[in-house]
């Protein structure tokens, strides 16, 4: 018998003939070939990574990494939400308030299951509550019902754009104007600690300081305004209109006898707003529900330059209404700075309206397209909060907005460093971190204030106002600094939604100067497109050479060449 390999790698002929022989110790190993049907082979990897070390220096590998790279990092950017400027996720997810659930009654019983246990908040703001959400069920039987808006959550952020790079507005969760009307707490928050706040009246009506303030705000000291940051159960702190009987008679600032009885007239929620200086172009309210056009009131300030221009453009007339809007002509207004005048009513609101509840102030420039019960439903009624403000879209740091307000000319750079300055020597300032939180932004975007007046709310814009009467006006370098050293008094806080969100009831026109100096629009291109000569054709045309099809701009000259000799070819027909 013939001996054969049968296969096996054993370096010789005659193996066979030795087993048959039953010598076994003299027979090789037998290796058997490896299959490549293996999922794992150690070697193959082995010469997988000498492969990619041997090829990583080439620039084709190179190349690849790097676009690697890059996808990953455009992946994760994707998954990346948009939350209101450019602030740090950790920032971002952390809520000025906790994220809560309630378990509701038939009866009205209401318990509170705190979902965020970091962020400590008195519970007794729920307690105001009546009315429920869908609330189904016979009599004696109890039933969970959560809010409408629970499960709402914010969609992706929208593509980029070239054309459209600043802040968006984003999606807010209202819910129906009927159910927001009886979402109405039936009586008025708690203040904290502080129960009853009155206010200077004919003190100190000298400067005793180089930043001591005003005539309109009493020249508070230094020892004043720091003993108003006390909290205590009365207090009596300045807060404007100093001067006079009563606010808006012989205080500076003052209103005529008739809306002085329209001011003083009770009101569950007001909207107001003021242009100075004819700044801005009054702007309508829009989407406004037939409840809230029947209850609501709104109050525009105006001073009276900007009287007389309305006037001459056929705008104001002796109803002084134009549209939704009340018009209260200021006279003796305090401030040269029409911007400073403009923050009287914007935070002394409490002083103009004694007898309201709610109040929703507005910037000139801004245009309302959300209904007022909505927005006390959504930012004040929903979240138990008393204050609300939103966030700069961008800058969260007081330090970083006070280079802005500078790089900007907002206003003079020595007086902005020397408040700045103040703050963090004397009231202990520092760069926003994360140690603050749950507290997301130390810089408001302050064209809208939603609040209720009670005297804790009160209290905090009294002593805003009086570091804009002390310092400059822009409102956004004062605002932590007084929060701060309020909350650091007693349990209370302040609503700071979304930039977004607030993008999403009001909508921002520009000022009256930017609008009247922008260039007219350039008038349409009319395009008058010529005829072409007529062409004569003869029904007897000699035999035309075809040329070879070539590109676009081949055939179109060779369309004209074809035109020219038939021209020329009629023509000699006709001279011949």
């Amino acid at each position: 018998m013939t001996g054969v390999s049968l296969g096996l790698r054993t370096g010789s002929y005659g193996s066979l003939q030795l087993i048959q022989n039953g010598n076994y110790s003299q027979v090789p190993v037998l290796v058997r070939r490896p299959s490549k049907t293996l999922l794992y082979n150690p070697r193959d990897k082995e010469r997988g990574c000498l492969y990619i070390c041997r090829h990583l220096g080439r620039g084709k590998v190179a190349m690849l990494l790097m676009i690697l790279c890059g996808f990953f990092i455009f992946v994760f950017g994707c998954f990346t939400l948009y939350k209101g400027g450019n602030i740090t996720n950790d920032i971002e997810n952390r809520r000025s308030y906790g994220i809560t659930h309630e378990t509701i009654d038939i009866d009205g019983t209401i318990k509170k299951k705190l979902k965020d246990i970091s962020i400590s908040r008195p519970l007794t703001l729920i307690n105001r509550h009546k009315n429920s959400y869908n609330l189904k069920g016979k009599k004696g039987s109890s039933s969970t019902a959560g809010h409408p808006c629970d499960k709402f959550a914010f969609p992706p952020p929208p593509p980029d754009n070239k054309r459209r790079t600043g802040p968006r507005p984003c999606p807010v969760c209202y819910i129906p104007v009927e159910q927001a009307i009886a979402s109405m707490p039936v009586s008025p928050s708690e203040s904290p600690v502080l129960r009853t706040l009155t206010y200077a009246h004919n003190e100190n009506m000298f400067p005793r300081e180089p930043e001591g303030g005003s005539d309109f705000g009493g020249y508070p000291s230094l020892e004043e305004r720091d003993a108003s940051f006390d909290i205590k159960e009365t207090m009596k702190v300045h807060c404007g209109f100093v001067k006079g009987s009563r606010p808006g008679r012989q205080t500076g600032f003052d209103f005529d006898e008739e809306d002085l009885l329209e001011l003083d007239q009770y009101h569950d929620i007001i909207v107001a707003s003021a242009i100075f200086g004819n700044y801005d172009v009054l702007q309508q309210p829009r989407n406004i529900s037939k409840q809230a056009k029947k209850n609501i009131p709104f109050y525009m300030f105006i001073d009276k330059e900007t009287e007389i221009y309305m006037r001459n453009a056929s705008i104001l007339d002796s109803s002084r209404r134009i549209g939704l809007w009340r018009i209260i002509v200021v006279r003796n207004i305090p401030y040269a700075d029409s911007r400073r005048n403009g923050k009287i009513p914007k935070l002394l609101l409490h002083r103009i309206f004694p007898n309201i509840r709610y109040s929703i102030w507005i910037d000139g420039k801004l245009e309302l397209v959300a209904d007022p019960y909505l927005i006390l439903e959504r930012f004040l009624w929903r979240p138990n909060a008393t204050f609300a403000i939103s966030r700069h879209y961008r800058r969260f740091d007081v330090f970083v907005e006070a280079e802005a307000n500078k790089a900007a000319g907002k206003y003079e750079n020595a007086s902005i460093d020397r408040q700045v300055q103040f703050y963090q020597y004397h009231d202990g300032l520092t760069h926003y971190s994360r140690a603050k939180l749950p507290i997301t932004s130390d810089v408001p975007e302050g064209c809208v204030i939603i609040r209720e007046h009670i005297p804790i709310t009160n209290l905090f814009t009294c002593l805003w106002f009086n570091e804009v009467d002390r310092f400059t006006s822009r409102d956004q370098l004062s605002f932590s600094t007084v929060r701060d050293k309020i909350m650091a008094k007693v349990d209370w806080s302040i609503n700071m939604f979304l930039d977004c969100e607030r993008r999403n009831f009001v909508i921002q026109a520009y000022h009256r100067d930017v609008m009247e100096n922008r260039p007219p629009p350039s008038p349409p291109v009319v395009v008058i497109r010529r005829p072409n000569p007529p062409v004569s054709y003869t029904t007897h045309k000699p035999p035309m050479k075809k040329n070879p099809r070539h590109g676009r701009g081949d055939r179109k000259s060779g369309s004209r060449r074809h035109r020219k000799v038939v021209d020329n070819v009629v023509m000699n027909q006709i001279l011949f």
